[in-house]
This record gives structure tokens, sequence and C-alpha cells, in this order.
């Protein structure tokens, strides 16, 4: 028994290496290239850490750190969807719950079943810790494109009132993060780095 239930941990671990293997549309902040998926997860959960007193609501930075760590590994099968992407997004829930199934079925039940709560938890959005997790999920890519000069946003034509519209949702898990970010896209259309809302 205990050997299978090894054997099963051991084969998701090599599973979601895979995901080191997405590339993301983000460049990494020295610009040098674009970031991959398990590296975007590590940076997130780091976050929940340090900025878990900004949350609105009190918030266990230890689980949203965890459901940050797990809530991309669907793209091992998925794939990373270009947030700015209509047509991608049209067939991502759908893609990804199939994921779900595949990825965390390869653990045993009780963890696969741990897990797959917690992503199903950040997809829901409904919790506070889900809410935290998903504004900083949406503030990192913010962040690498204010500091390789909206690079990421110039190569794919992306505007202000599609950064905004897409983000604003940030305010759900923290109105001071929120509010620093649009402060900091402000400056990056009047900078020329994102180009202003189109009419």
């Amino acid at each position: 028994m205990t050997s299978d239930r090894l054997r099963d941990q051991v084969g998701f671990i090599l599973e979601i290496d895979k995901l080191k293997g997405v590339v993301r549309r983000t460049y990494l902040v020295d610009g040098s290239r674009r970031e991959n998926s398990a590296e975007h997860s590590w940076h997130v959960a780091v976050m929940a850490a340090v900025l878990a007193e900004h949350a609105d609501e009190p918030v266990d930075a230890g689980r949203v750190a965890r459901m940050l760590l797990v809530h991309d590994v669907v793209e091992v099968d998925a794939g990373d969807t270009f947030v700015y992407d209509p047509a991608g997004s049209e067939s991502k829930a759908e893609r990804e719950r199939a994921a779900a199934d595949r990825i965390f079925g390869l653990l045993p039940p009780d963890q696969g079943g741990a897990l797959r709560a917690l992503w199903e938890e950040f997809e829901a959005g409904s919790t506070p810790d889900a809410r935290f997790a998903a504004a900083l999920d949406r503030m990192m890519p913010v962040l690498h494109n204010l500091h390789t000069g909206g690079r990421a946003w110039r190569e794919n034509g992306v505007t202000a009132d599609m950064v905004l519209a897409r983000n604003r949702r940030i305010a759900e898990g923290s109105r001071a993060l929120w509010e620093y970010l649009r402060g900091e896209i402000e400056k990056a259309v009047a900078s020329g780095h994102l180009a202003p809302p189109r009419d």
C-alpha cells in the first residue's frame, strides 16, 4: 500500500515538472526571456507570504500560497491561455477541467481530492483566501509589464482599458493593491509603455 502511494506521489511530482516548459507571454523583470508557469506559481506563492497584510479580509497566508502553487498545474495539459485572447478564453474552462481530472487524479485520492479542492476554490473565487490569491495572480503580470517598459503589452496590442478591465477584480481581494496598481498603470500610459484606452 505504502509503495503504491509513494509511486503515485512521485508520478505526480514528475508530471508537474512539465509546468516548467509552459511559457507565458510575460517577460522576467530583467527582460531576458519569458517566464514559465512554474516560475509564475512560485513567485505568486511568495507574494502571498509577503503581501498578506494587504488582504481586505483575514486570510491564511500559508493556505493562499498552497492554492497558488497548484492553481496553474492544469496548464501541463491545457497550456497557458493569454488573458487578452478572447478566442482562447472560450475553451479555457473546459480544457482546464479535463486537465484537473487527469493531473490531480494521478495522486492518491485523499491528496488528489485536497489539491483539487484548492484548485476549485481558486477558480470559484468564493472565499477570502481565493479572492486574495486571484488578486496576486493578476497582479504579477502587471508588475512584469510595468518593469519591462510594457513589453508584453506592446507586443500584443494591449491597451489601458483592457488592462483595467482584466485587473479591476484585484480590488475584490485587496483594495490597497489595486489602488497601487491603478496609479502605476496611469504612469505607464503617461510614459508610453501602455497604449491609452481605445475610443
